[in-house]
């Protein structure tokens, strides 16, 4: 008998019916704080199985440009994923990205008229505007379909997460060094909560100041 799966027999008159019913799936909830103690949110926590899944499907999201600020300001997507820029300000953007997770450059627009673009590989992806140096935006491309940024209060959490071996990546706009993975085992039904402390961040960056004309595009 399969131990992930519940039966239930149900006799009829002359019948006799058997129901599987799946056992619920595995959930993980990760903490993030600095060494000061401080709640990191916009930080991504990612689980990759051992077994490399392969993605039939590509899903769109989109990060927008709002008030000359990328919104959200950090995402996580996984490979394989397009994404949209729409530009709701009324003046022009032009975003780009040198990274070598993916390099692209959208020109001058506005609305909804940019192509989206597709993620095929995993890495860092840092996103700007060739008008106003003070637009930064993070999109993290994970190889794999169980990730979360935390929130404000420096929680993440995954759910639907099959049983079994995954390795544990976590990652932050500011990091300075790669942060270690580790291994995460989950069972079915597990609940897992933990905390990681990141102890590799810069201080915070401070924006460039921006330039006189960049109101006029």
């Amino acid at each position: 008998m399969n131990p992930l799966n519940h039966y239930w027999r149900c006799v009829l008159p002359g019948m006799l019916m058997v129901f599987s019913i799946s056992a619920s799936a595995a959930e993980f909830a990760l903490t993030v704080k600095d060494t000061k103690g401080n709640l990191q949110p916009d930080t991504v926590v990612a689980l990759v199985p051992a077994q490399k899944t392969n993605y039939a499907d590509t899903p769109t999201v989109a990060i927008d440009q709002i008030n000359k600020h990328f919104v959200p300001g950090v995402m996580a997507v996984r490979v394989n994923t397009q994404v949209r820029f729409p530009n709701s300000d009324d003046i022009r953007h032009h975003v780009y990205s040198f990274s070598p997770a993916k390099k692209f450059e959208l020109r001058l627009y506005h609305g909804l008229s940019a192509e989206p673009v597709l993620f095929d590989k995993p890495g860092t992806v840092v996103l700007g505007c060739n008008i106003h140096d003070s637009m930064v935006g993070y999109i993290f491309v994970v190889d794999t379909p169980y990730f979360a940024v935390t929130d404000a209060q420096g929680q993440a959490r995954i759910s639907q997460l099959p049983a079994g071996n995954y390795q544990l990546e976590i990652y932050h706009p500011r990091m300075n060094s790669n942060y270690p993975a580790s291994s995460v085992q989950l069972g079915a039904n597990d609940n897992k909560q933990d905390t990681r402390v990141l102890d590799n961040l810069s201080d915070a960056a401070t924006s460039k100041l921006e330039d006189e004309f960049s109101n006029l595009f």
